[in-house]
């Protein structure tokens, strides 16, 4: 009855711990769906099993609540340069002006044109860029889905690859739900022993 009462912990322990280290390793093995013929039962890790679902949610989430393409050329654009942009219009335009007059106008009559053109260059480029950008936005986000994108490179990812990140990733709390569950199997078999020893 004494050595009973002694296993029964260790034996719970046992239980819970190895328990959970199959629970932990089948989130991720079998890779390939392995079929039990005499059961008719087919067995495979949760992630490759649930792969394509996970991706998609994942890809849906990345471009909902994270970052979408509209985020991404907004900022770009916050980021815009936009006077090193109207520099480098007024530039070409003086350029190409003085290549295509002809060289019978007076200098001073040149410079007056240029003056005019690059004051309403000034006043004019800017919201013709915001235009660019908007329009740039609206056929982007029609046309490119960050989520499609992120859904694509998470099907293609390499499970063990995955695993491998995941686990270094995660390796003290796997750890600790496998000695966890050691625990509770110990107290469980702690309750069987008093529930033996009162019967």
């Amino acid at each position: 009855m004494g050595v009973r009462i002694i296993i029964l912990p260790i034996i719970g322990a046992l239980i819970g711990w190895v328990t959970n280290v199959l629970a932990i390793r089948l989130i991720f093995r079998p890779i390939n769906k392995i079929h039990i013929p005499i059961i008719g039962l087919n067995i495979q890790g949760l992630i490759p099993k649930r792969k394509v679902e996970i991706a998609k949610s994942i890809g849906e989430t990345v471009e909902k609540e994270l970052v979408s393409i509209e985020d991404i050329i907004k900022n770009m654009a916050n980021n815009l340069d936009k006077n090193h942009i109207i520099d480098l219009v007024k530039l070409k335009i003086q350029k190409v002006f003085f290549q295509k007059i002809p060289g019978f106008l007076p200098h001073s009559i040149k410079n007056l044109i240029i003056v005019y053109i690059e004051e309403n260059i000034s006043k004019e480029i800017e919201p013709t860029l915001n235009e660019i950008i908007e329009d740039l936005i609206i056929k982007t986000t029609n046309t490119i889905k960050i989520g499609d994108i992120v859904e694509e490179k998470i099907n293609k990812f390499d499970l063990i690859k995955l695993e491998n990140l995941i686990i270094n990733i995660t390796k003290r709390e796997l750890k600790q739900i496998e000695y966890l569950g050691g625990v509770i199997g110990f107290f469980i078999g702690i309750f069987q022993s008093i529930i033996v020893l009162v019967l």
